[in-house]
């Protein structure tokens, strides 16, 4: 089994990136594409004329889905910025060799992450944590793409998921009475408290959503009873709506708003911050590369800065199914129970002064030893799987 899986994996990696070098021409880059049959993940965005006008030993990438109206979430335009060729070409191989080791699922595996490198250095790295020692597992995977290495540790003791942590008391909003309602704030299960996050949208529906963790439902919403409320300080619970979509596997939940109130592409921050959009799967390696952080409003914990430690990450702690395109950052104290809805963002450095992209949401953090990061599914994700949006 293990050759055949070896073998498949030889034959995968054997794909027009392998044949991305530094210093290519970029028509002859274009003409590779074109005669190869391949579209890389900026050909479906970009036109022939964005790679020509590329410098040479460059290619451009989409980093983010921003709009182009503050007030119209339907605007979305695409955020590009030009990156190494070197680079590109060693992170797009490290997120194949990523997704390889997801599908092989080999006994022991528990997740992977990738984790790209300066643009100075033109590398990336795929972290794997297995549960046992397996002799074989480097001479099987490792070296198979230049450029591209492994970081394997060995994760035991994940059984007992510990506690939160003590000492926070839950951020409640202060009044309801304004109608439009903003993220990080606590909102209420019926049966725990969690983060609202920001307005999530679906433009196949044109609907606009409440949305938080679907984990702070017990066994799981119910779209056919399941109500979302809103703890007032010092007033009643309000209600916000009715659970419409819950997605278990990606740990979200879509409310539909009732009569009263709106969910808000405002963050109840210190300094005001307004969701102008998402980072797309390369933005989020673009910000590791340039060694930028991000930050979360978290309902207990409040708000919180961290290092992006990996993405596209594989996820096969909690449950008997895997969790994909999950972001790991900051660490095991930027999150507690009831801060599991919040998003995680960047500031957007064309936008005002207020605005920032949201990377994707927070539903978890490590509780073993070894290992301090906060972990949830990328919003590049959950719009590729259902067309969401932020």
């Amino acid at each position: 089994m293990e050759d055949t899986h070896t073998e498949y994996l030889v034959s995968r990696l054997a794909t027009i990136r392998d044949r991305l070098e530094a210093g290519m021409d970029r028509r002859e880059f274009l003409r590779t594409l074109v005669t190869g049959g391949y579209a890389l993940g900026v050909a479906q965005f970009l036109g022939v004329d964005d790679f020509l006008a590329a410098d040479d030993g460059e290619v451009p990438i989409v980093t983010a889905l921003v709009r182009s109206d503050p007030d119209d979430p339907w605007s979305l335009e695409e955020r590009t910025r030009y990156v190494p060729t070197s680079w590109y070409a060693s992170v797009t191989k490290a997120f194949e060799l990523n997704d390889l080791l997801a599908r092989t699922a080999f006994t022991g595996y528990l997740g992977s992450a990738v984790v790209p490198g300066s643009y100075d250095r033109g590398t990336a790295s795929v972290s794997v944590g297995i549960s046992s020692g397996l002799d074989s597992f480097r001479d099987t995977f490792d070296g198979l793409v230049d450029d591209v290495s492994l970081d394997i540790e060995t994760i035991v003791d994940i059984d007992g998921i510990e506690d939160g942590h003590e000492g926070f008391e839950p951020r409640f909003i202060d009044s309801a009475s304004s109608g439009d309602i903003p993220s990080g704030i606590a909102c209420e299960t019926p049966g725990s408290i969690a983060t609202l996050g920001p307005v999530l949208y679906d433009p196949d529906t044109r609907q606009e959503f409440f949305v938080t963790a679907e984990h702070a439902f017990e066994d799981g919403a119910d779209p056919d009873s399941d109500r979302l409320s809103l703890p007032v300080d010092g007033a009643d619970t309000v209600e916000l709506g009715a659970v419409e979509r819950a997605h278990p596997v990606e740990d979200i939940v879509a409310v539909t708003p009732g009569n009263q109130f709106r969910p808000s592409n405002t963050i109840d921050t210190p300094s005001p911050a307004r969701v102008r959009g998402q980072l797309t799967r390369l933005g989020l390696a673009d910000l590791i590369a340039r060694g930028e952080d991000l930050e979360k409003v978290g309902a207990m914990t409040g708000h919180t800065t961290g290092t992006i430690q990996g993405i596209d990450a594989v996820t096969c702690f909690t449950d008997e199914f895997c969790r994909r395109g999950q972001i790991r950052w900051g660490g095991e104290m930027d999150l507690t129970d009831g801060d599991s809805g919040s998003v995680s963002y960047h500031n957007d450095p064309e936008g005002a002064d207020e605005d920032v992209l949201v990377a994707g949401f927070n539903n978890a953090r490590t509780w073993w030893p070894g290992q301090s990061y906060v972990w949830g599914i990328g919003a590049y994700k959950l719009t590729e799987t259902y067309g969401y949006h932020f």
